[in-house]
């Protein structure tokens, strides 16, 4: 795990600054940072909304009773998304913006469900309550 967030923070970022130094020799600083500055923008916009939208999806869940598990986990999917997109970086923000559209979004949580059941299928699920 210390490995994965190891690599999380320091190869990533290293790769995003990479990233950005090519593409602003191809399209230029000016043009880049405004690609950067613009999909902030868009993805705050997005963010905001599908947030918005996904809280009231929530409420409408608890006032009929139905534990809402699948819009929660829009919520922390759209959580994520809002993050990358802060991230300067044109890695992060795919990735930011994958996880704000619904469609990709979904599949991607079909994903990470089907993941979290061969986790806990496996056994190998350990909680940990410190008091």
């Amino acid at each position: 795990m210390l490995g994965k967030l190891i690599l999380l923070f320091t190869v990533v970022p290293l790769v995003e600054l990479a990233l950005l130094i090519t593409v602003g020799r191809e399209i230029g600083v000016f043009n880049t940072i405004s690609i950067v500055v613009i999909t902030g923008v868009i993805g705050a916009y997005l963010a905001r909304s599908q947030g918005i939208s996904t809280l009231g999806k929530i409420q409408s869940s608890m006032q009929r009773g139905v534990m809402p598990a699948n819009e929660i986990l829009d919520g922390f999917m759209i959580l994520a998304g809002g993050l990358m997109l802060i991230t300067p970086g044109l890695i992060t923000d795919a990735a930011g913006f994958l996880t704000l559209i619904p469609r990709t979004r979904n599949m991607l949580k079909s994903l990470i469900v089907k993941k979290l059941k061969k986790i806990i299928d496996s056994g190998n699920v350990q909680i940990h309550i410190g008091l």
